[in-house]
């Protein structure tokens, strides 16, 4: 029995999805500890049962998923106006240190994503999808290169690369707190505390207050920059090279975001552009986890593992050794190699989660939650796409 969804229904079945995850993650303590995503809880499951009947032959789902599309260049858009320079240069030489180690980070993901691909003997664009589209990435970031990823002929390159978005939120945040205690405790890095300035954090507060009157005025920079932005993404692909449909949209995003700041003629509201984002992302996510075909992991479990076994080492080392060492060996860079652990392998909320335990047990790091923030969410998922393109072109 085949079951057809038309945009409409999918979409309804997406909130439906979302609404359900919401009151999980409510009533299960755990969801909520690792600040896993609603739509992902309740996808999942809704993913099992449509896996369930197609393996049993009891009924195959058909979605129409045309709107995910829509949801998508949305959120990315909104990623895309965070790219604000001004904060950048504000940050000081601190934040220029840090972003680099992302940088590092996210080359250093999608180089062992292939090199043990090829000593799997699979696909390289089959490990990538375990490298940096979900570990720095995170689910959005999944969803979005699957589909590219599949136009390449990876057969269930969005249920591999989801699949590793859900583990890595698990790992992150189960590694970042034990990586962050261990150095505070075994390095006495509570003798280098020291009281910070953090009017830069306030500031950032008051520039993110919403206004109701606002949100037509936030929606309407939003749609220019993705109208924009398909010019842009067509003189791209004359390129020859292949780029995810949005990636035009946050160029344009980024650039009206800083000629605002930088000429002061107009205002972006950017705490209306986060929550049409975040509601963006939200039913995005929905549409994405609702269409996976689960079955599609079967042949690849095994490769599967390994290679986010890779990740978890690489996270690990790449936080205890490097990320502690560059920031300067003292508190504040143990509380910032909890919060990569974060966002590394998950999200910005998994990073200011794992940071949050360590502040509330030791001190507060005014340094770490500056930091964290700014480029896991303003800089980390716009240069994490411009390197994805890059590697998939190349590959």
């Amino acid at each position: 029995m085949k079951i057809e969804l038309d945009m409409y229904q999918t979409m309804a079945a997406a909130v439906l999805v979302l609404m359900l995850g919401k009151v999980l993650k409510r009533r299960i303590n755990m969801l909520e500890r690792f600040c896993i995503p609603a739509p992902v809880i309740g996808g999942v499951l809704f993913a099992i049962f449509t896996c369930v009947c197609y393996v049993t032959g009891v009924a195959e789902f058909q979605f129409d998923d045309i709107l995910k599309e829509v949801c998508m260049v949305f959120f990315f858009t909104s990623v895309g106006f965070q790219a604000n320079l001004k904060v950048l240069k504000s940050g000081g030489k601190a934040l220029i240190v840090f972003l680099g180690l992302v940088i590092v980070l996210i080359f250093s993901q999608n180089l062992l994503a292939v090199g043990l691909s090829k000593i799997l003997r699979i696909n390289p664009l089959v490990g990538l999808c375990t490298g940096s589209i979900p570990m720095v990435g995170g689910h959005g970031t999944a969803g979005a290169f699957g589909t590219v990823l599949e136009d390449f002929g990876i057969s269930g390159a969005t249920t591999l690369c989801t699949a590793g978005a859900t583990f890595g939120l698990i790992a992150g945040s189960m590694l970042g707190g034990p990586v962050g205690k261990r150095l505070i405790e075994k390095k006495n890095l509570l003798d280098t505390v020291v009281t910070e300035d953090d009017s830069l954090l306030v500031e950032e507060e008051k520039k993110h207050a919403r206004h109701t009157s606002m949100y037509p005025a936030a929606v309407f920079q939003l749609i220019i920059a993705m109208g924009i932005g398909t010019v842009v993404s067509r003189l791209l692909s004359l390129t020859g090279m292949t780029f995810p449909i949005y990636i035009g949209a946050m160029i344009v995003a980024a650039f009206i975001r800083n000629i605002g700041e930088y000429s002061g003629k107009f205002t972006i509201y950017m705490g209306e552009i986060n929550d049409i984002g975040g509601i963006s992302l939200s039913m995005f996510l929905g549409m994405a986890m609702i269409t996976l075909k689960l079955w599609q992991l079967a042949d690849l479990a095994l490769p599967l593992l390994v290679l986010l076994a890779g990740q978890t080492i690489l996270i690990f080392l790449f936080t205890y050794f490097v990320v502690f060492n560059v920031m300067g060996r003292d508190y504040d860079a143990a509380v910032l190699s909890s919060g990569v652990c974060g966002f590394g392998m998950g999200a910005t909320p998994n990073a200011m989660a794992n940071m949050q335990v360590l502040c509330e047990k030791y001190a507060p790091s005014v340094k770490a939650y500056l930091l964290v923030p700014l480029v896991g969410s303003l800089f980390a998922d716009f240069i994490n796409s411009l390197v994805l393109t890059l590697f998939i072109n190349i590959l």
